[in-house]
């Protein structure tokens, strides 16, 4: 193999991109659509750098995430429960599920809106429908078909995206300083932490852990070494291509709903409003992009979920075993109740990327934990440069989680 990379480089990278795309589309979800469609309408440009900070820690933290994969062979979940007590466990385990659950709630609530706004679907038919592809690809077990497929959907998301931005035309001279910029306040910190939580998320951290596993990546310590490059330059890619789409998401609804001074309250209201002050075209770029975003996001997001339970649980990762079945199943019941009960899908869009934002540390401190542990890493074992990037990491996301408690207590958030 080493060999091979060095005859052919270009044809060995390509071999080994996929992985991290798979979590790119987990984090332009239609979760990232409600929070930065919020942001971007209600305080223009002004939240781009959240984009740009969050992207930076993703890009530290899923590099940790898919090196503690390779280094020991198994997904954090895994790792979680040989390296730690049964409560401390047990807790991790149960909020990890709670997060899952909330993802499920942005990704099946985003692909069906983006069926009704598309085909005119009632939303809990779109929902069955979403729930439906993404049973049928998961428990066919095709991964690298799952894989191309997911790659393709980054691309339709992508170039909507693009297409937008050429029609709505932004204020450039704005957008560049707001993106290094930071500026929040009580009114904005709620959005912020959501956009942080939308972004950075916890069921990607050990869906990167898992899926790393797709790739040979060797047996001795000296391949897997000599292969890491790889797994950077997949990550480092995938993540600067969320980056692009996310932000243009926020500049997109600044430049159309901000610039009028338009409330925007819902998905389907901004692609309602989006038509009449951008034109049609943007309209349909808009439901195009979104469906794209909802199935493909509802696929990673189960497949992460079946990781967890059955990791967790020291159970196998087997499609045949009726856990596995219903692992994939069973984090969307919440989505469906509101569903059903038309509950405003918007605000709620919003509160899952908070709840996965506090629940955050509780995966960003078990998985620093391991990458520093020396005798389970070896020579994988996070340098002080990564180490230390961890832990400021981790302390940013905890102040923030606290300044949103005090700042919704203070009657701020």
């Amino acid at each position: 193999m080493a060999g091979g990379t060095k005859k052919f480089p270009l044809k060995t990278l390509l071999g080994f991109l996929g992985p991290g795309f798979l979590v790119t589309v987990g984090f332009i979800d239609p979760g990232n659509w409600a929070t930065n469609i919020e942001g971007g309408s209600r305080f223009g440009y002004e939240l781009l750098w959240v984009i740009t900070l969050s992207t930076l820690m993703l890009i530290v933290i899923q590099n940790m995430a898919a090196k503690l994969g390779i280094a020991t062979g198994k997904s954090l979940a895994v790792n979680i429960r040989e390296r730690f007590s049964r409560p401390v466990t047990a807790f991790l385990g149960l909020t990890v599920v709670v997060a899952c659950m909330a993802t499920d709630v942005a990704e099946l609530i985003g692909g069906a809106i983006g069926f009704k706004l598309l085909l005119g679907m009632p939303l809990w038919l779109g929902a069955l429908l979403t729930v439906f592809l993404e049973v049928f690809l998961i428990v066919s077990q095709r991964y690298h078909r799952i894989e191309a497929i997911i790659i393709g959907f980054l691309g339709v998301i992508a170039l909507c995206y693009l297409v937008e931005i050429l029609i709505v035309k932004p204020d450039w001279t704005a957008v560049v300083p707001s993106m290094v910029v930071p500026h929040v306040n009580r009114g904005s910190i709620y959005v912020a932490m959501g956009i942080l939580g939308a972004v950075v998320m916890p069921h990607n951290i050990f869906l990167h852990s898992n899926v790393i596993h797709s790739r040979k990546w060797g047996i001795s310590e000296g391949e897997k070494m000599a292969l890491l490059r790889y797994e950077k330059i997949d990550t480092l890619s995938a993540m600067l291509l969320g980056w692009m789409v996310n932000s243009a998401m926020i500049i997109v609804a600044a430049a159309v709903f901000f610039r009028h001074q338009t409330v925007v309250d819902s998905i389907e209201q901004a692609s309602a409003t989006l038509k009449p002050l951008a034109g049609p075209l943007a309209g349909l770029l808009f439901a195009v992009a979104l469906l794209f975003s909802g199935i493909g996001s509802s696929v990673t997001s189960s497949m992460a979920e079946v990781n967890v339970i059955t990791g967790f649980l020291g159970k196998p990762e087997d499609p045949r075993t009726l856990l596995y079945k219903i692992s994939v199943f069973i984090t969307a019941i919440p989505s469906f109740i509101i569903i059903v009960l038309a509950m405003d899908t918007f605000r709620i869009l919003v509160f899952s990327q908070v709840v996965l934002s506090i629940q955050l540390p509780f995966t960003l401190i078990p998985l620093l934990i391991l990458c520093h542990n020396r005798t389970l890493m070896g020579r994988f074992r996070s340098s002080r440069r990564e180490f230390a990037a961890a832990v400021a990491i981790s302390g940013v996301v905890i102040v923030l989680n606290m300044y949103l408690l005090y700042s919704t207590l203070a009657g701020g958030g």
